[in-house]
C-alpha cells in the first residue's frame, strides 16, 4: 500500500504555501532503516544555537551515508540545524536573483548577520552516478547509474550493422607476440623467406584476428536479431568481446546467441581448409590456410567447453535454464564449472605442454618453456574465473533489479518560486515532510530542481538571504522521467542524462516528486550485496 495517499503520489505544497500536512507517517525510500528526518536536523548531536560555525571558507560538504540504509538529510549543514523561525519579507530583498553559479548573499539594512564580507560560494560539483558492471564481456551486462564512457576503447575500425568495432591497445602486443612466434616456425618449414616471414606472419596476426571478429559478428547479428542491443565490438589480447546491453528473454535465445560464435569458426575452418585442397602445402599460401584452419578449431573447441564465461557455459546455462525454468539456477551451475574449468587450464596445460599431448616434442620440466607454460595458463584461468564470478554477480543483480522502482525511490517535493529564500523554502518543505525542492514558475510549471549539494553549501546564517533560484539546476528534457520506470529501464534512462536529481512526473505531467541518483544508487548497492 502506498504511504502517501490515494493516488499513490507524495503530496506537493501548492505555489501559495504549504498544504496541510496528510495524516501518514514520515517518506520513506527503499532501503531506509528510519523515519525520514525532518529538514533541519542534523546527524549529530545538535548545538546551540548561538553557537561557533565553520568558517565561510571551509563549507562543510555532507557526510556520505552508510552504504546499506538511507540517512541523506536535505539540510545536513554545519552549525545549528534549525530554520529560523522569522522568515524575511520578500520585498525587503533586492530586485535581482542570484546567479546559478555563485549564489549571492543580500542582508537587509537593518541587520548584519556577520561582520566578515561574505565569500561568494560556487555550489560543489555534483557526483556522477557510480560505476558500470561488465560480466562475461558482450553477454548481457547490465549497467548500473553512472554514466559510462564514451564507447571508445581503442581504434574505431567500422561499424557493421551500426555496431562500432575497436581494436584495443593490448591487441597490437599480441599481434606482435603472433608475428614472431609464428614467424619463427615460418623458418624451420620456409627457410628460403628469410626476413619476409615476418611480412607473412603479421599477415597471419591480422587475418587471424579477423576471424575472431567474424566469431564476434555471429553474436552481434543473433542477438540485434532478437532485439538486443549492442553496445560495441572489441578486439583485444585474448580475442573479442561483443557488449550486449540486454539478457536474452528465454533459454532457446539464450543457446542459438551462445551457440552462433562457435559455428562460424567452425565454418571459417572449413572453409580454410577447403582452400588448402586447392594450393600446394609447402608455400605460404598452403601454411596460411593450415594455420587459420587450425587456429579456428582452437578457438571453437575453447569456447564450447561447458564453463562461463565461455559460450559453452552460456549454452550450459540454457540448458539448466530449461531444464529448471530459473535462469539463476543455470548461471550457478555454469559458473562452477566455469571455476573448475579455470583450475583444470592452470593445472592441466603446462602439464600437456610438457607430455607432447598438444601436439608438440615431450619436454623435461623446468626451463623457460615450463616459465611460459605455466604463465599462460594463469592468465587464462584467470579470465576464465572472474569471467565466472562476474557472472554470478551479474545474476544476483539481475533477481534485483525489478526492485528499483521510480516510485518507491521518489522523495517528496515541494514547488517553491525562484525569489523565495532558502529558509522559507525550507521551512515549506519541513512542514509538508518533504525533502526535495521544485522551482515553478508563476503558473507552477517546474522549471529547476534544487540540487541538494548546494543547499548543503550554504551557512544556516545565510540562508534567509540566498533565494533558491540560484542554487537549483534548469531541468532539460532528459531529467524528466516517467514515475513508472523500474529497474534496467531506470537505470538507463539514468544512464543516459547523468544528473544528481531527476524531476519524476506521472503520465499526466503532474510532479510527482524528486528522484536522487544517490538514492538509486545506494538501492542499487544493496541489491548487490543481497543473497540470493
Amino acid at each position: 500500500m502506498d504511504e502517501s495517499g490515494g493516488s499513490g503520489r507524495p503530496q506537493s505544497d501548492g505555489a501559495d504555501g504549504p498544504r496541510p500536512a496528510e495524516p501518514h507517517g514520515p517518506h520513506h525510500t527503499p532501503g531506509s532503516q528510519e523515519p525520514t528526518r525532518p529538514i533541519g536536523t542534523a546527524e549529530g548531536p545538535e548545538r546551540p544555537a548561538d553557537g561557533p560555525t565553520r568558517p565561510a571558507d571551509e563549507p562543510r560538504r555532507p557526510a556520505e551515508p552508510p552504504r546499506d540504509e538511507h540517512t541523506t538529510s536535505l539540510t545536513k549543514t554545519p552549525g545549528t540545524d534549525t530554520p529560523s523561525a522569522e522568515t524575511p519579507r520578500t520585498e525587503t530583498r533586492r530586485a535581482e536573483t542570484p546567479s546559478a553559479e555563485t549564489p549571492r548573499t543580500e542582508t537587509p539594512p537593518t541587520e548584519t548577520p556577520h561582520a566578515e564580507t561574505p565569500r561568494e560560494e560556487r555550489p560543489a560539483e555534483p557526483p556522477r552516478p557510480r560505476a558500470a558492471y561488465s560480466g562475461r564481456p558482450g553477454k548481457g551486462t547490465p549497467v548500473p547509474p553512472k554514466a559510462q564512457k564514451g564507447p571508445g576503447g581503442g581504434l574505431l575500425m567500422g561499424k557493421p550493422f551500426g555496431v562500432p568495432v575497436y581494436v584495443a591497445p593490448s591487441w597490437f602486443l599480441v599481434a606482435a607476440l603472433i608475428t614472431w612466434v609464428f614467424g619463427n616456425q615460418l623458418d624451420r618449414v620456409l627457410p628460403e623467406l628469410g626476413g619476409a616471414r615476418y611480412l607473412v606472419s603479421l599477415f597471419f596476426a591480422v587475418a587471424f584476428y579477423a576471424s575472431v571478429l567474424v566469431h564476434e559478428l555471429a553474436h552481434t547479428v543473433a542477438a540485434l536479431r532478437f532485439k538486443l542491443p549492442v553496445r560495441r565490438i572489441q578486439l583485444q589480447f585474448f580475442g573479442g568481446v561483443s557488449e550486449i546491453e540486454k539478457e536474452s528473454e528465454t533459454p532457446g535465445r539464450e543457446f542459438v546467441l551462445a551457440f552462433v560464435g562457435p559455428l562460424l569458426s567452425l565454418v571459417l575452418a572449413g572453409v580454410f581448409y577447403a582452400g588448402m585442397q586447392a594450393v600446394d602445402a609447402g608455400t605460404v599460401p598452403g601454411v596460411l590456410l593450415a594455420g587459420l584452419m587450425i587456429s579456428n578449431l582452437i578457438v571453437a573447441a575453447f569456447n564450447l567447453l561447458p564453463g562461463l564465461p565461455l559460450d559453452g557455459g552460456r549454452m550450459l546455462r540454457a540448458v539448466v535454464w530449461k531444464i529448471t525454468g530459473k535462469p539463476m539456477s543455470g548461471t550457478v551451475a555454469a559458473a562452477w564449472v566455469g571455476r573448475a574449468l579455470a583450475i583444470s587450464v592452470l593445472i592441466g596445460l603446462p602439464l600437456l605442454n610438457q607430455s607432447g599431448a598438444l601436439g608438440g616434442e615431450a619436454q623435461d620440466i623446468g626451463g623457460m618453456d615450463t616459465v611460459t607454460d605455466a604463465l599462460l595458463a594463469a592468465i587464462l584461468a584467470a579470465i576464465i574465473w572472474t569471467g565466472a564470478g562476474n557472472s554470478l554477480r551479474m545474476a544476483r543483480l539481475r533477481e534485483h533489479l525489478p526492485e528499483l522502482r521510480a516510485r518507491t525511490l521518489t522523495r517528496r517535493a515541494v514547488p517553491v518560486e525562484s525569489e523565495t529564500p532558502l529558509s522559507e523554502a525550507l521551512r515549506r518543505a519541513n512542514e509538508a515532510g518533504a525533502r526535495a525542492l521544485v522551482v515553478v514558475d508563476t503558473d507552477g510549471d517546474p522549471m529547476a530542481l534544487v540540487r541538494e549539494a548546494a543547499i548543503v553549501s550554504v551557512p544556516q546564517h545565510r540562508r534567509p538571504w540566498v533565494g533558491v533560484g540560484g542554487l537549483a539546476q534548469d531541468l532539460t528534457e532528459g531529467m524528466r522521467i516517467s514515475v513508472e520506470l523500474a529497474g534496467e529501464e531506470l537505470l538507463d534512462t539514468l544512464r543516459a542524462t547523468p544528473a544528481t536529481e531527476y524531476l519524476v512526473v506521472e503520465e499526466s505531467g503532474e510532479i510527482y516528486g524528486v528522484l536522487s541518483a544517490a538514492d538509486v544508487e545506494r538501492a542499487f548497492v544493496k541489491a548487490m550485496a543481497r543473497p540470493t
